[in-house]
């Protein structure tokens, strides 16, 4: 087991009900990974995380090392595709934020000077201080999901796993997010789930194809006969130079 591994998955399959959702996936993540998941709808995308994060049952083993868990505490940060939070409950930015430091600190533990200092910081990051002692019934789509990302981040986790972030930010916060993104590689790994080949190539560093079968290519340049023998429907569509990526039919429920 190398020193920079933080987690090793091998033999993987998901099942709902009858329905193999996920087929004999093996790879590792490497603390120094920046890993883009790529995939039709229904492929099995979100299904993959969530084994990789264990909150679904699965067959096969996933190993976590110490430094993604360690006293029981996972240093794993999750921004999901839809938040399970509700935003007419009346809690403020701040504390939405320091909640995620639960799984570290556990339910009743007082919140610390660091924490709102590093709240604070997170919040600069993400061009939202002034929207620290608002209610999140108050805040934009992509106001929230920034919300959510610094609550993914105030744990200082080993991986961050992105559902879809695009789906969320806005114009205006798309490029900052990954700039931020190339500079919290320098010290995580990072999984960023897309439709979007043409925007994550040019940042992650290796890419996972998910639809039921798993295929993982260590580079960020795929082709499309390549995509093609890893049975991913996606069709790369060029405007001048710039690449945008279409999802060709397929057949799958969502997932």
């Amino acid at each position: 087991m190398t020193d920079n591994l933080l987690i090793s998955v091998r033999d993987l399959k998901v099942y709902y009900d009858s329905t193999e959702v996920i087929k004999n996936a093996s790879f590792d993540i490497l603390c120094e990974d920046f890993i883009g998941i790529i995939g039709p709808n229904g492929g099995g995308k979100t299904t993959l995380i969530k084994a990789i994060l264990k909150s679904i049952p699965y067959n096969g083993k996933i190993t976590y090392t110490k430094r993604i868990e360690n006293s029981g505490h996972r240093y794993i940060g999750y921004l999901p595709q839809i938040t399970k939070i509700d935003k007419q409950f009346p809690i403020s930015v701040i504390d939405v934020v320091l909640s995620g430091l639960q799984s570290t600190k556990g339910l009743f533990r007082r919140y610390q000077k660091n924490d709102y200092f590093h709240a604070e910081e997170l919040f600069a990051l993400t061009n939202i201080s002034p929207l620290k002692k608002k209610n999140i019934n108050d805040l934009s789509g992509g106001e929230f999901q920034r919300v959510m990302l610094c609550r993914a981040l105030i744990s200082n986790p080993e991986l961050i796993i992105l559902d879809e972030p695009n789906n969320f930010v806005d114009n205006n916060f798309e490029k900052e997010l990954y700039a931020l993104l190339k500079e919290l590689n320098k010290k995580m790994a990072i999984i960023l789930i897309s439709h979007d080949i043409g925007t994550i190539t040019s940042h992650v560093k290796s890419i996972l194809c998910v639809n039921r079968s798993v295929h993982y290519h260590n580079s960020n340049n795929i082709t499309a006969a390549q995509l093609r023998s890893y049975n991913c429907p996606i069709q790369t569509v060029y405007h001048d130079e710039i690449p945008h990526t279409v999802l060709e039919k397929h057949n799958h429920n969502a997932v």
